[in-house]
């Protein structure tokens, strides 16, 4: 509201008041005592006027919100719309976080690199590189609102980053979805007893043996009806294709309604994992061997000098990388519909902490079982630990299956890998469906229940191919080439471009406008990481990657050389974007390249 008078030749008053875009205006006789009473009552008849206005506004504001149902009428932001609670949020990030990697692949590497000992570099790798990046990201998004191309704005240059962000996402959400349905199968499966994986039934052939590993892993086999190779793609395996649409039935109807419906289902969801490890891990330590299991798993068999392995400190961090879901633009997205003043330090301190921990407990559920298992066969752990999906679907079913009522166990595990699956594929669609309501509001906003639908059916087709006879392979090659390198060089350019193009100070004056004044001994750790711990890090796992680099593989299985190609064609179409939006944010802006980078000045501003 603007109020104003002004005196017109000694004869008259004016008085202007502009509220809400209205113009109101009167003039009268001047004199000292009108200008003194009719300034007191044309202030208070105008101000009352303005309180009216801006009710009819607030209240033509809430009708447009009940007609958005993905925005409430509590929300701080009426355009996109806020978490219903903290709790939802938290629930939703902890999901995102906390996937399937933390199940089947830090236990594995915490035996493989030394078990107790690998702690003390995982710890360490969480400190300067983990929690800084989550801190980072959660922060630029909810500071901006925006998703995480539109969060660029500020550094329009770098918009390209956020566009390899949500390529990402959008390709690693293909394949993750047929992990989600090879869940789904073997869940459905674990209906009935014995396990059709416990013996050498009908559908085994005469590879098939009473061994470790050798009745899940024919079971394994038949479950995907696996070709010799990446050349020989084959038919559509019907039974996983099924599976996987319902998968798909099952994102695109929890996230109908945007994160006002998948912030409902996460209650379920991210809370039930917890409960099915705690139940496996009070099951396992009551059985013969696990002792054995933990011990190899991080007991006794801890070895100190594994910490001298260059090795070990790499799996580290990069473990610590993957599993907190940095630079896929999750982080960002989610925390983009916080309201403003939320503590986001508290919050990202919370799901770090909280995702490490559950990768050690789950070590614990997974190996004291593994334990009875090589107990059982007579074998040392080492013959029977596995990671990724020789872990999920062979080595652990094989596992459970020797356990009295073998099918409650094994539905309880696939149940318990189906909600880890769903809660990271929710916030990697919740990219998707973000990027696209940020960059098109006038069309898409009442329409996020379309645009849910829409991707979650593009995705559905387009994941036919990992479903094929061929596609464990496809699975194993998206996985290796896309979450790998573009991840790391995105994450690199992002505290690249925070930091030294819009500048760390700032930054962290744009974090103290919503979690308030912070001491400078507060600042000084986020400093040092944000400007040379956390780059030197993911430099030093991207070059050591590079280096070490091997063709991908699958078993025995080699690829051929057009399938290493198309993981870098993967690779670069990801990357691509950066140079080639920087450059157009360039060429179109007004300013010079410093100011169309640092200070925003471009054509869409």
């Amino acid at each position: 509201m603007l109020f104003f008078c002004t005196v017109q030749n000694n004869k008259q008053v004016e008085c202007k008041l502009i509220c809400n875009g209205e113009f109101n205006c009167i003039t009268l006789a001047y004199s000292s005592v009108t200008v003194g009473v009719f300034m007191k009552c044309a202030l208070t008849y105008y101000v009352h006027a303005c309180v009216r206005l801006s009710v009819i506004q607030v209240k033509d504001d809430h009708e447009k919100q009940q007609q958005d149902s993905h925005v409430g009428s509590k929300d701080e932001n009426i355009d996109r719309g806020n978490w219903t609670n903290k709790k939802e949020y938290m629930l939703s990030m902890i999901g995102y976080a906390v996937g399937l990697g933390n199940v089947w692949r830090f236990p594995y590497l915490a035996y493989k690199n030394g078990g107790g000992a690998f702690l003390i570099p995982y710890v360490i790798m969480l400190a300067v590189a983990g929690i800084p990046l989550f801190f980072l990201e959660s922060s630029f998004g909810q500071f901006c609102s925006q998703g995480p191309v539109n969060v660029w704005r500020a550094l329009p240059i770098f918009q390209g980053v956020g566009v390899a962000m949500v390529l990402v996402s959008t390709l690693v959400g293909i394949y993750y979805n047929v992990i989600i349905a090879y869940s789904l199968y073997y869940m459905f499966a674990s209906f009935q007893s014995p396990l059709p994986w416990s013996d050498c039934f009908y559908w085994s052939n005469s590879n098939c043996s009473l061994t470790p590993r050798g009745t899940c892993f024919i079971m394994y086999l038949v479950a995907l009806q696996r070709s010799s190779g990446l050349d020989e793609t084959g038919p559509v395996v019907w039974h996983l294709a099924l599976c996987l649409l319902l998968g798909w039935l099952l994102i695109a109807a929890a996230l109908y309604r945007g994160i006002k419906s998948s912030g409902k289902v996460v209650y379920f969801t991210a809370t039930f994992p917890y409960v099915v490890l705690l139940i496996l891990l009070i099951r396992g330590v009551t059985l013969e061997g696990a002792r054995d299991g933990i011990g190899f798993y991080i007991g006794s068999q801890s070895n100190l000098t594994k910490l001298g392995e260059a090795e070990v400190w790499r799996d580290a961090a990069t473990q610590i990388f993957y599993s907190l879901s940095i630079a896929w633009g999750g982080v960002t997205a989610l925390s983009s519909y916080n309201k403003f003043h939320n503590n986001v330090f508290k919050d990202a301190l919370t799901v770090c902490l909280t995702n490490c921990g559950t990768s050690v407990f789950a070590g614990f559920a997974i190996f004291s079982i593994l334990g009875h298992m090589a107990h059982v066969y007579g074998k040392p752990v080492s013959e029977v630990a596995q990671a990724g999906f020789g872990l999920a679907f062979i080595a652990y079913p094989d596992a459970l299956s020797k356990l009295p009522i073998s099918p409650l166990w094994s539905i309880l595990f696939f149940f318990m890998l189906l909600t880890l699956g769903l809660d990271s594929q929710f916030a990697g669609i919740e990219v998707i469906s973000t990027c696209l309501q940020d960059a098109f509001p006038d069309t898409f906003k009442s329409k996020r229940s379309i645009i849910s639908v829409g991707t979650c059916a593009i995705l559905f087709l387009l994941g036919l191919l990992c479903v094929t006879q061929a596609g464990i392979y496809w699975v194993t090659l998206m996985d290796q080439f896309c979450a790998g390198f573009v991840l790391l060089i995105a994450a690199l350019l992002e505290l690249v471009g925070v930091v030294y193009f819009y500048g760390g100070n700032r930054f962290i004056k744009d974090i103290e406008m919503m979690i308030g004044t912070r001491s400078s001994l507060f600042w000084l750790w986020w400093r040092a990481c944000w400007f040379f711990i956390t780059p030197a890090v993911i430099t030093v796992i991207l070059v050591w990657s590079l280096l070490t680099f091997r063709p991908p593989s699958y078993g025995t299985v080699q690829y051929p050389a057009w399938g290493v190609a198309l993981g870098w064609c993967m690779i670069a179409f990801c990357l691509i974007w950066i140079p080639l939006v920087a450059v157009w944010k360039i060429l179109c802006a007004q300013g010079n390249p410093w100011q169309v980078g640092v200070s925003g000045r471009d054509v869409d501003a």
